[in-house]
């Protein structure tokens, strides 16, 4: 019998690359269907409340916005070092220091009124999350560590660190048990877009869009995004050209950092209002997925973003109207990186099948 094998394609079309993510989305919905079809959920109707549900009213489209807005920031960060073949896999840890050191401005001056206080946390949370991003890029340029091992020990250590100063020195005295700190003053909180006070869609997604837009400046018009690329396309040309991979580890790594801090100073200056213990419920992950399945650029990734906020909008409501299960965002993300990397390595590669030698 003989055995088959994965060959690189000499020419890939730009057509091919681009389809990819539209068959990652058909073959995950699918395939969402068919799961939660055999779980006893129908089908249709797992598809509606998935899809459509999301957008049919002005609540349910500030939902979007809301769980939007981290995802593409984070994402857009992540982009950046994926394209110089950094990997950076501590967002999550990166966006929860970014809020806890944003937090303590608020938490220490509850009744201030002064307009800079949200900018200064702005701030505060871009400089923790790319120092504690920073970590993973100084022991990746002087030890060679890797900074996917690196950072994902961070993101625990994150979740430690938040667990006790919430439990400690920034919880709220007069919260009895709950472990939270004081709510915020409003000068610390994005404003509002509506009036409308059922709708919780704030001004952290006019950040996101123009942050989203200097993104796609810096990678197509600057010489740095440029050199970025062609480290991770081509590490020997960009070594031989003069390019340094320490300093696209650096770059990479404290952009990435810094925008999923940011991330976090959206969760709690917005929907949240105050730092506790469940500041995301998984952005800094699904980030991951929203980055590639926007092909990491920068528009796919606002799209992408939209799209993955769409569902996880619709997972909650389906998980109460049609009885999916509550894993069901993560069975969805988890379906949409397979069929994306299978679609991926089969616009690369293809299958070929090798003959057996034949015996003398």
């Amino acid at each position: 019998m003989g055995r088959y094998a994965l060959v690189q394609r000499s020419e890939v079309s730009l057509k091919s690359i681009m389809l990819v993510p539209l068959v990652t989305f058909v073959l995950a919905l699918l395939g969402s269907m068919v799961l939660f079809g055999f779980l006893g959920a129908p089908p249709l109707e797992v598809l509606y409340r998935l899809l459509i549900d999301p957008l049919a009213s002005a609540y349910n489209i500030s939902e979007v916005v809301i769980k939007a807005a981290p995802l593409i920031l984070i994402a857009q960060g992540l982009a950046i070092g994926f394209r110089a073949k950094v990997w950076n896999i501590g967002a999550e840890g990166q966006l929860i220091i970014g809020a806890v050191a944003a937090s303590v401005i608020p938490i220490t001056f509850p009744e201030s009124q002064n307009v800079l206080m949200l900018p200064a946390m702005m701030l505060a949370g871009m400089i923790a999350g790319a120092a504690w991003a920073g970590i993973a890029a100084a022991l990746k340029t002087r030890f060679n560590a890797s900074e996917i091992i690196v950072t994902l020990m961070l993101n625990q250590i994150a979740v430690q660190i938040l667990y006790f100063l919430i439990n400690g020195p920034l919880k709220d005295p007069m919260g009895f048990s709950y472990p939270q700190s004081v709510s915020f003053p409003p000068v610390a909180m994005y404003p509002l877009l509506s009036d409308d006070g059922m709708l919780r869609a704030n001004a952290s997604i006019l950040v996101v869009i123009l942050l989203s837009i200097a993104a796609l400046i810096y990678v197509t018009r600057t010489f740095s995004g440029y050199t970025l690329l062609v480290g991770g396309l081509a590490p020997s040309a960009a070594s031989y050209a003069g390019f340094s991979a320490k300093k696209a580890v650096w770059i990479t790594l404290l952009i990435g950092g810094a925008a999923a801090g940011l991330a976090g100073v959206g969760e709690i200056s917005g929907p949240i209002g105050r730092l506790q213990p469940s500041l995301s419920p998984g952005y800094g992950f699904a980030a991951i997925i929203v980055a590639y399945l926007g092909g990491l650029h920068p528009v796919g990734i606002l799209l992408a973003g939209t799209f993955m906020a769409i569902v996880y909008v619709g997972a909650d409501g389906a998980i109460i109207d049609v009885g999916l299960p509550p894993a069901a965002p993560v069975i969805f993300q988890g379906m949409v990186l397979v069929f994306y990397l299978a679609s991926f390595a089969l616009v690369q590669y293809r299958i070929v099948r090798v003959q057996p030698e034949a015996r003398a």
